[in-house]
């Protein structure tokens, strides 16, 4: 029988969404999964048991009261935004303007970012890691809004830290080359290779776009193995959900 192990450990966006917004990352704390996956496992690509990953959704879902079956990504680190009532769920980013619709993206090292407008009638969730960085997946995610991008509010979820996140040479000359302000971003860590701060290169981006809100970008999932998952440490390894709705 595969029973809990601890209560579920959820973040809570600090961010100004407006009450009609409601927004949460899960961690890896609580949930059922056992082995490399073990805790809250809420990904159902990575090996791990089916019925073990049915049972972490089930108890998210149950704690946080959510009005309806989040609308669950697969996410091939591109550019496309899934919409209402768009059935393809290939894609790396969701947005909805329907309340009681959870968009949802699943993350273990790269960035999830969420965003709302000020008026909380639109949500959407992006899940950036370097390439879609680079494939515009949050400037896609931005065009959903209608109105005036200083109307858009956005949070960075958990993600690799600045201090952990090695690139090689390839992926920051390919940043450079779209946008010399990249440069500043990454530091040397030895021949070849560099500390890339995925944080603030999506920074760089949002406010590119004129997006001048943005909260977050406080953790490393890297870092700290007790509180989160983390391909770039463990390899095989569960997946932490940031999702977003709006009240029925």
């Amino acid at each position: 029988m595969i029973t809990p192990t601890a209560a579920i450990d959820l973040i809570r966006p600090d961010w100004p969404a407006p009450m009609s917004v409601q927004a949460y990352t899960t961690t890896r704390i609580g949930g059922v999964s056992r082995g490399p996956w073990q805790g809250l496992n809420l990904g159902d690509h990575v090996g791990d048991d089916p019925a073990a990953v049915a049972r972490n959704r089930a108890r998210v879902a149950e704690q946080l009261a959510l009005p309806c079956e989040p609308r669950w990504l697969t996410q091939v680190h591109g550019a496309r935004v899934r919409g209402p009532g768009d059935d393809d769920a290939c894609a790396d980013a969701c947005f909805d303007d329907r309340p009681g619709q959870v968009c949802v993206v699943l993350t273990a090292d790269c960035l999830p970012v969420l965003m709302c407008n000020r008026a909380g009638t639109r949500i959407a969730a992006a899940h950036a890691g370097w390439r879609g960085l680079l494939a515009g997946v949050l400037e896609r995610t931005a065009a959903a809004f209608t109105g005036s991008p200083d109307d858009i509010l956005a949070w960075m979820g958990p993600a690799i830290g600045p201090r952990a996140f090695e690139v090689g040479d390839e992926v920051r000359r390919a940043f450079i080359a779209e946008d010399a302000a990249s440069a500043p971003h990454f530091v040397a860590h030895g021949p070849g290779h560099w500390f890339a701060d995925l944080y603030d290169l999506a920074r760089l981006r949002l406010a590119r776009l004129g997006i001048g809100h943005v909260s977050g970008g406080d953790y490393c999932t890297f870092s700290d193995p007790a509180r989160f998952f983390s391909y770039r440490r463990d390899g095989v390894t569960g997946r932490m959900a940031s999702m977003i709705w709006l009240k029925p």
